[in-house]
């Protein structure tokens, strides 16, 4: 049987040694897993469910896969995802689903175009909000479904 023991030797004498063993990573990264509804985004002057009155965009992430897909309130998204530490990417093009959408549609351009700015991210420590960053100013804000 082989043990994890860390063991400390200088000139041939043992100054410790203690059994070694693996932590898990409490990292943000890892926090993003899964599904988020929007419930804040800045910028335009129209109420929020003004923007989104039969639906909520969402998104959600998959780790493993390195995917983000979603529902921007009217149609659906799909891309790869590109995260580094606390920064992400949503500039790489993304496919598209072309449902016309009547109402609305100024909430789903607020939310593609939003989107495309952001910069970064940072997830409570709780595991139940999302924030999207540009910059240094919170432009959008999720709840964990």
């Amino acid at each position: 049987m082989i043990k994890n023991i860390l063991i400390l030797v200088f000139s041939g004498v043992v100054l410790t040694s203690c059994n070694a063993s693996k932590t898990q990573k409490n990292d943000s990264v890892s926090k993003l897993e899964g599904t988020w509804e929007l419930n804040y985004i800045t910028g335009p002057r129209i109420a929020f469910d003004g923007l989104y009155p039969n639906k909520k965009p969402t998104i959600s992430f998959d780790l493993k896969e390195n995917h983000v897909s979603g529902n921007s309130s009217c149609n659906n998204f799909t891309g790869k995802l590109i995260v580094t530490g606390n920064k992400i990417d949503f500039t790489q093009p993304m496919a598209m689903t072309k449902m016309m959408c009547v109402d609305g549609q100024q909430g789903e351009q607020t939310f593609i175009s939003t989107l495309q700015k952001i910069t970064s991210y940072d997830v409570t420590d709780d595991g139940k909000t999302l924030n999207f960053i540009s910059g240094d100013i919170a432009m959008m804000r999720f709840a964990k479904k």
